[in-house]
C-alpha cells in the first residue's frame, strides 16, 4: 500500500513538471515598451555621396583628416595654423622681390634637404617646354632663372602649394608673382600679361595664377621662372625637367654651392645616395672650385671695330669657344657696342 502511494505521488509530480515546461515553452518573451516614433534599426556610417562629415587634427594640427559619409577620407592643410608659422611671418614683404637682402650666403648650411612633394603636397609644371635661356651669367649679367617660350595669354600654373607674397609690376620682371612654399622655397613667375592672385592668398599646385606675356624687360613672350631659398636664386632645372613637365625627384638636396650664379644644373652629375651623404668638406671643396673658376673668368666689352676672330686672337682662344661661353652667340652674330661677352 505504501509503495502504491509513492508511485501515485511521483506520477502527479511528473505531470505538474511537464505542464510547467509546456507553459514556459509557449510563453512570449519579455519585451520593453517601445514608443511608436522610435526606429529600431540603427545603421553606423551609412554610405552616402562623399560629403564631408567631420575633420580631425593630425599631429600639431597643420594637417587634418576629412572624413566623408561614404566611408572614405582625405588629408588637407590647415592654413589658419600655417599662417602663424614663422615661415609666413618673418621676412614677409609684399612689395619687395627679395625680402632676405643682407642674408649672407655663409649663414646657410652646406646642405639643406627639401621635401618637394608628399601625401599632402604635389607639383604641377608651370608650363611644359624646352628651356631656351638658362640660369647663370648672360651678357655679363646674372640671369637668375630660366626662360620657357610662352605665348601671350597662355595659362600659368602655380608649381607647389603656398601663399602669394608678391603680385605686382616690378622693374625688369614686368607683371610678376612670387609664391612662398611650406618647404622654405619661393617660386617667381615673370613677364606675365595678367595676374589672377593677390598677396596673402593661399594657392594650390596647379591653380591658375596668371597668363603668359612679355611685360618688363623681355625680348618676346616667355615665362621667366625662378626658384629661391632665403632670397638666393638657384637653377630651377635642378628640380624641374621642363621638357617633360615633371620633377626630377621628390626630395631635393640643396647644396649651398648651387646658390652661386655660376652653378648650373649638370645632368646626372652624381647619384642620389652620394648627394645625400656628401660631407661638408666635399661641399666646401666644390664651392672653392666654383670660386676659382669665377676668378678665372674674363669678359670683353665690345668696342667699335671689334670682331669675334680679333677678340679670340687677343685672348688666346677660338671663336667657337667664345660662342660656347655665351648663350645665343654665334660666329655670324652682329656685335653691338657696349655688350659684354665672356672670353674665358
Amino acid at each position: 500500500m505504501r509503495r502504491f502511494c509513492v508511485l501515485i505521488l511521483s506520477l502527479i509530480i511528473c505531470s505538474l513538471a511537464a505542464a510547467q515546461t509546456d507553459t514556459l515553452a509557449t510563453a512570449p518573451p519579455d519585451t520593453l515598451h517601445q514608443p511608436a516614433d522610435i526606429v529600431p534599426d540603427i545603421t553606423f556610417f551609412a554610405k552616402g555621396n562623399g560629403a564631408p562629415v567631420d575633420t580631425l587634427d593630425v599631429g600639431d594640427g597643420r594637417v587634418q583628416i576629412v572624413l566623408k559619409d561614404d566611408n572614405t577620407w582625405y588629408l588637407i592643410k590647415n592654413v589658419s595654423m600655417l599662417a602663424d608659422d614663422d615661415l609666413f611671418t618673418q621676412n614677409w614683404r609684399e612689395h619687395v622681390v627679395n625680402p632676405y637682402v643682407g642674408t649672407p650666403l655663409d649663414s646657410i648650411p652646406y646642405r639643406v634637404t627639401i621635401c618637394l612633394v608628399d601625401s599632402v603636397s604635389r607639383f604641377v609644371c608651370p608650363h611644359q617646354g624646352k628651356v631656351f635661356s638658362k640660369f647663370g651669367m648672360r651678357h655679363g649679367r646674372r640671369h637668375t632663372g630660366c626662360d620657357v617660350p610662352y605665348p601671350t595669354g597662355t595659362p600659368v600654373y602655380c608649381a607647389f602649394d603656398g601663399r602669394v607674397r608678391l603680385a605686382e609690376r616690378h622693374k625688369g620682371y614686368g607683371l610678376c608673382i612670387v609664391v612662398r612654399h611650406e618647404n622654405g622655397l619661393e617660386t617667381l613667375y615673370g613677364h606675365l600679361s595678367r595676374m589672377d592672385v593677390i598677396p596673402g592668398q593661399w594657392v594650390h599646385a596647379g591653380d591658375l595664377i596668371g597668363l603668359g606675356g612679355s611685360t618688363g624687360r623681355s625680348s618676346g613672350p616667355h615665362l621667366h621662372f625662378e626658384t629661391r631659398y632665403c632670397g638666393h636664386a638657384f637653377d630651377p632645372e635642378w628640380i624641374v625637367d621642363f621638357e617633360h613637365g615633371v620633377l626630377r625627384k621628390n626630395v631635393f638636396v640643396l647644396k649651398r654651392s648651387y646658390l652661386s650664379p655660376y652653378s648650373r644644373y649638370v645632368p646626372e652629375s652624381i647619384d642620389d645616395e652620394e648627394e645625400l651623404y656628401m660631407t661638408e668638406e666635399q661641399i666646401k671643396a666644390e664651392e672653392e672650385r666654383i670660386a676659382k673658376e669665377r676668378a678665372a673668368m674674363k669678359y670683353h666689352t665690345i668696342r667699335s671695330g671689334d670682331t669675334l676672330s680679333g677678340i679670340a686672337r687677343k685672348y688666346g682662344t677660338t671663336v667657337s669657344k667664345i660662342c660656347a661661353l655665351n648663350s645665343g652667340l654665334k660666329p655670324t652674330t652682329v656685335l653691338s657696342l657696349g655688350r659684354k661677352i665672356r672670353v674665358k
